[in-house]
Parts: structure tokens; sequence; C-alpha cells
């Protein structure tokens, strides 16, 4: 009888390899735990103090041959541990010292390829490795996901691959999300009070990840195909136009992007996240001490609107010579250069207008620093000709813009120009870009990007209010910084404010604006507006370039999503605190418990009385004050308030 149930035992493991099982792993805290079952299919299920608060159905990857390597399959090797160390980031834009903590699950499959799971006190991870000599083809990947009834999300509706991803985050409730939807990430969802940002971290050689609805609470990841031909229309537009059938050709031997769940029971924890930063690939430059963060001088929102010169206005070496001038007052680090300075098409044939190494060298005289704005196409037609010409001018860095895909082909451009520009000592700074995905933790002198409806929209719509402001905070800022470029000096109040391209304006308050110079996180932070109107400006502006760009903590005081947010941060000796509000008048306490022992003099910019009728008026004042002192602020409709806390 023993022989027949051998024999049985045997031919019921050989027909069926997999034997349903489930590994469990959860945060150092307790609080979240993750459950991942593998049988036929993988799927994982994530619950909150024991509260499930979403599922997925399937997570797998499909190789060329349509083979799906981690189905059907037995775990060969289970690893389990703990990850608890220090990272001290080259350019730190939320913290100088950012602790990684986390629990991790590492199941490898018989085929070569194995899925780890992270599991942190803030929210989980997952991602594939393969382990393989030859390389591959990836013909898709599947991530399933299922949240429960009455869940909300914030979801930035794209119409296709084809985007500079500048979306407003429309909240609604999630069942209503289909098929029809499309969105670029980071998403943002809410089940009961538990907040979930879905995003990615160290996307390389590889498409990003995209959401489309399914109905009923249900979503599913896609990818860009790999482009097979393209077109390029006028000098940036350039638009795939035949596919492969598949998403990416890899090394068989890597790790793939992590898919990255940030999750808190509160707002508040959605901003002081650094999820990203810490999955994201270590630093890979040896030499860092040339990246220099700081503020920009920008030229094209204002449209090189300055006044009261006696000299035309306009693309010329004296009209930058004026921004310079007016960056080296103020102790501001760069002027920028964008669209203009050459010829469309080839980004070394200078117009006539500019001489790019003698603003060079007259920027350097006065401890200012030059970048250049490029097309990202014409830029990498000739790349290393160019960075070399640049370098040799002594240009600092270069904004590339347009490249409005995250396809394979195009994130690996943003690699090469990346290790290109550090080759040469230059800063970048991405626009027409997909998301931040931790980046600049493995190449810091990528300082920032776009990604992000910025306050450029003001030019042409209406869709950068104060509601915007206050939504950016929870959902795209917590994939990382955002050139977002805020410092408006002329401000409308809603019902006056109009779209005006050459002549632009922001919509809320004087002191929201500066707000947003507190609130928002770019290790590259644009002045938007004319050094004209700066000049007539001189205490806020006085105040604004003296925000710094890069952090040594964040305390987020109060927040709600798209209502308002109130965080001080810290740098050195000095606190800056920053709120905002929507178009709803606030009245907030600011408790100053998170000071250390000592007294303080407090420099506060708050809406003045009248601010509900002109949106520039404003009042500066000082306080003394000491840790534990709370004390009542008010903002008006579309307001904000700021303040620099120095110690005595």
């Amino acid at each position: 009888m023993k022989k027949y149930v051998s024999v049985f035992l045997l031919w019921f493991l050989i027909l069926n390899p997999v034997i349903p099982r489930d590994y469990k792993i959860s945060s150092p805290d307790g609080k979240l735990a993750l459950t991942v079952s593998v049988d036929k299919n993988i799927s994982w299920t994530v619950t909150y103090d024991g509260v499930q608060l979403f599922t997925s159905p399937r997570v797998a990857i499909v190789t060329g041959n349509g083979a799906i390597p981690v189905e059907n399959q037995p775990v060969r090797k289970q690893l389990t541990g703990k990850i608890n160390e220090q990272i001290r980031p080259v350019v730190a834009h939320k913290r100088a010292v950012i602790t990684d903590n986390c629990n991790f699950i590492t199941l490898t499959f018989r085929s070569g390829f194995s899925l780890t799971f992270r599991a942190y006190n803030d929210g989980v991870a997952y991602r594939f490795e393969s382990d393989i000599n030859d390389s591959l083809i990836i013909k898709n990947e599947i991530s399933e996901l299922a949240f429960p009834a009455e869940t909300k999300s914030w979801f930035p509706a794209e119409a296709g691959f084809m985007s500079h991803n500048e979306n407003t985050f429309r909240y609604s409730s999630l069942d209503t999300i289909t098929g029809r939807h499309l969105a670029s990430l980071p998403v943002l969802f809410k089940t009961g009070n538990i907040n979930v940002l879905l995003t990615e971290s160290d996307i390389e050689a590889y498409p990003g990840m995209w959401l489309r609805g399914d109905g009923e609470g249900k979503l599913h990841g896609v990818w860009p195909a790999y482009p097979a031909e393209e077109r390029l229309k006028s000098d940036r537009n350039l638009y795939v136009t035949k596919t492969e059938n598949y998403i990416a050709k890899v090394a068989g031997k890597r790790s793939y992007p992590w898919r990255v769940f940030v999750i808190s029971p509160t707002d508040e924890g959605l901003i002081e996240s650094d999820m990203v930063f810490r999955l994201a690939s270590p630093l890979r430059l040896k030499e860092t001490g040339w990246i220099k963060p700081g503020k920009v001088a920008w030229d094209w929102w204002n449209a090189n609107n300055i006044y009261g010169v006696d000299f035309r206005a306009g693309i010329n070496n004296q009209t930058y010579k004026y921004y310079i001038d007016f960056a080296s007052r103020y102790g501001i680090e760069y002027v920028i250069l964008d669209e203009g300075w050459y010829r469309l098409g080839n980004v070394l044939d200078v117009v006539p207008e500019i001489d790019v190494p003698e603003l060079c060298r007259y920027a350097a005289s006065k401890n200012v620093g030059i970048i250049l704005w490029v097309v990202f196409k014409t830029l990498d037609d000739k790349l290393d000709e160019a960075l070399a010409r640049y370098s040799e001018w002594g240009v600092k860095g270069i904004k590339v813009d347009f490249m409005q895909r995250d396809d394979q082909k195009m994130v690996e451009f943003y690699y090469r120009a990346t290790q290109k520009a550090a080759e040469h000592k230059m800063l970048i700074d991405f626009h027409g870009s997909y998301k931040p995905d931790g980046i600049i933790r493995t190449y810091p002198n990528a300082l920032t990007r776009e990604g992000v409806k910025g306050m450029e929209h003001s030019k042409w719509s209406r869709d950068v209010s104060p509601e915007h402001d206050v939504t950016l905070p929870f959902t795209r800022m917590v994939a990382g910084p955002m050139d977002y470029t805020p410092g408006a000096m002329v401000n409308m109040e809603r019902n006056n404010f109009q779209p005006v391209f050459s002549r632009p304006a922001s919509q809320g308050t004087r002191v929201h604006q500066m707000a947003l110079y507190v609130v928002f996180e770019s290790p590259l932070q644009m002045l938007a507006d004319s050094p004209s109107n700066y000049e007539r400006e001189k205490e806020c502006t006085g105040f604004i370039a003296g925000v710094p760009v890069v952090w040594d903590d964040l305390k987020v005081l109060q927040a709600k999503t798209g209502d308002y947010v109130l965080l001080a941060r810290k740098n050195g000796k000095n606190w800056f605190v920053g709120g905002l509000t929507d178009w709803s008048a606030r009245d907030l306490e600011l408790d100053l418990s998170f000071l250390e022992p000592g007294e303080y003099t407090m420099e506060i910019f708050e809406d003045g009385i009248n601010a509900d009728r002109y949106a520039g008026d404003y009042s500066h004042r000082f306080l003394e004050v000491r840790p534990g002192i709370k004390m009542k602020i008010h903002m008006a409709p579309g307001g904000g308030w700021a303040a620099k806390i120095s110690p005595k």
C-alpha cells in the first residue's frame, strides 16, 4: 500500500508542481502586513491594523515567447530579512539624513526570476529581478489592483502615452474609473481613512508604468511599447508612429523598477514620506562637490519683460546681464537662458544677439552661473559635442525639454544625458518629463524636473489655482522634486484672474506665492517673474531669495489633501514655516513645539486685511517666540502664510 501512495504522490507533484502557500511580512512597527500568495499565479494583499487596504490579484512578467516565468513555478528559495541603515543624500530635498528601515522577503523561482517585497512603516513596494545569462525581451508586465467599495481617487487623467505629464488630479469615486481612463503616476487613493499613493522608483532601461481603470474599484498597470519608428514634428515633438510587440529589451541579469505604494493614515504622512528616494539605486558619482543647488532667475514665464532700462529688452546680452545683476544682488545662484538663445534645430547655432561665453564670464564675476535650455532631440543629436562646447563656455547646467514620453528608449535618454552632463560637471533639469523616480539619489546632478502642472499654465489657462497648489504636495510631490516655477508678483483674486501669455499673473495672494518656496520641494527653484517686478517688491523678493532649496528636516504640522497645508522645514539653525489654503479662507493654529530650546525671532509674511479683494495685500512683521508657543494664523481665500524663525 505504501508503494502505491508514494507513486501517487510523485505523479501529483509532477502534474501540480506548485503547492499553494502564503508568505508574510510586516512593517517594523507591525501596522502594515503584506501577504504574498503563490499558487498558479502570484497575488498579494495589504492590511493596515488588520483591515484590508487593497489586493493585487495578479503580478507577473511576460517574456518575448509568451512565457510567464513566475507562474506555475515553485518557489526554489525564500529569503527574509531586514534593512536598517541611514542614507545621507548629496542633495537633501526633504531631510539631511534618511532612515531606511524595512522588512523584506525575496522569492526566487526555478525560472531564474525572483520577486522582492519590502514593508516599511510608510508603505510597501515590490520589484522583479532576473538572473539569466542571455538578454531578454519583456513582452509585457502584469500588475492588477483591486480596492474596496467607496474608495476615492485623485486621478491624473491622460489622453495617451505622448504627454508632458502635467495634470490636474481629479477627485472622484474610484468605481467611476473605467477602461476608458488612463493615468500617469503618481495616483492617490483613499480607502476608509487610509491614503495609498502608487508611484515608481528606480526606472532604468525600462518603460514607466501607467494605470488604466477596470471599473468597480479595479485597475491594471500598462506600459508604453518599445518604439519601432519615430517621426519628428518641428524641432521638439518626437512621435512614436510604430511600436514593437514588446515593452523592453533588457539584460538578463538585472533588477526591474520598484512599484511603490506609500501608505499613510494621515494626509501629513504623504508629504513626509521619502520612500521613492530610499528605493532608488545608490550614488554612482565619485565626485559630487561641484553640485550646487540653488535658485534661478527665469526669463521665459515673464517673457523677458524688464522695464525702466535704457535698452531694448529681449533675447540679447544686455537683457541677460540685467538678470545676472539682479541675481547677484539677491544671492540667487543661477540665471537661465530659455528658448530663443539658439536657432531651433541646432543647439550649437547661437543667435547673433547672444554671446554665451561673454555672459558666462560676466556671470562668474558676479558669482552667478548660467543654465541653458535645450530641446532634448536637438541636444541628443550632438550630445557629446554640445556638452563639451558648453563646458568650454563655462555653462553650469542644462534644462532639457520636450521628451514627453517614458518608453524604454526615452528613459535611456534620461540616463545618457544625466551621465554625460555629470562628466562635464553640469546640473540637469528635465522639463516635458515623466515623474521623478529617485534618480537624484543615483545622479544628484539631476536636481529637479517638471512633470507637473506648474505656474506656466497660468499664461494660458485657469488650471493652476490655489486648490491645485494644495493638492500637489499630497500627489505629485510625493514622487520627488518638482520644478513648478513659483514667484509671481502680480497676484489676482479668483474673479479677477485672466490668463495673459506675455504679462502673466497668479491666482491667489502674494503670500501664497511666497509660501510655495517653503512648501514645494525643488533643489533648483525658479523665480518666475520679471526682475523689474521683483525690484519693486524688495521685501518679498528678499524673503524668497533667502529661502533655502535644501533641507535638514521636515515637520508637517497640519494638512488636508486639496484644502490646506502647514509645514515647517529646517536648514541649519533656522526654521521656515509655509502655509497654503485653497479658495476658502482658513484659520489654523501654529504650534511651535518643534523648536529646540532657546529664544527666537520670527519674521512673518501674512495675507493683508484686504487680501480677499486685492490679492497683493500683505503684512510683514516680527515676533519674539520660544518653543511651545501656540499662535493663530489666518489665510485669506487663495492665501498663504510664511515665516523664518531664527535663534536670537
